[in-house]
């Protein structure tokens, strides 16, 4: 039994690895693409009003490129996000809380629950 426990952690931990690498992959993906738009929108600086207008125009993308680094997207939750916390909390002893849970979203299995109620699920199982 002890087995199978270190070899559910092991893959959580592989799973959370995931989570983490595919982050960083996503956040060097971001940075070069805001790097490249503000490549291709420099405009040659000139003198009188245009010279300023590029200028301004390098601000703003400036601006959007921080503002979109600050506000990160929302990604809905998958089925092995919700399945690793509720592993977490069978393992800590509250196996019954956890049946009881996916009961009251009408399923016996995890995959069987709709993916639209995982954060009602999520949230719930938090509270264990």
């Amino acid at each position: 039994m002890s087995k199978i426990k270190l070899l559910l952690d092991v893959i959580g931990d592989l799973r959370s690895l995931a989570d983490s690498l595919q982050a960083v992959a996503d956040a060097v993906a971001d940075n070069g693409t805001a790097e490249a738009e503000l490549t291709t929108t420099k405009e040659p600086e000139e003198t009188g009003k245009a010279g300023k207008t590029g200028k301004a125009a390098k601000n703003t993308a400036k601006k959007d490129a921080k503002a979109a680094k600050q506000e990160p997207e929302e990604k809905p939750l998958t089925l092995e996000e919700v399945r690793a916390v509720l592993a977490e909390k069978s393992r800590s002893g509250h196996t019954e809380e956890v049946r009881a849970l996916l009961a009251k979203h009408g399923a016996d299995k995890l995959s069987e629950i709709d993916p639209t109620e995982y954060p009602a699920l999520l949230a719930e199982a938090e509270m264990l």
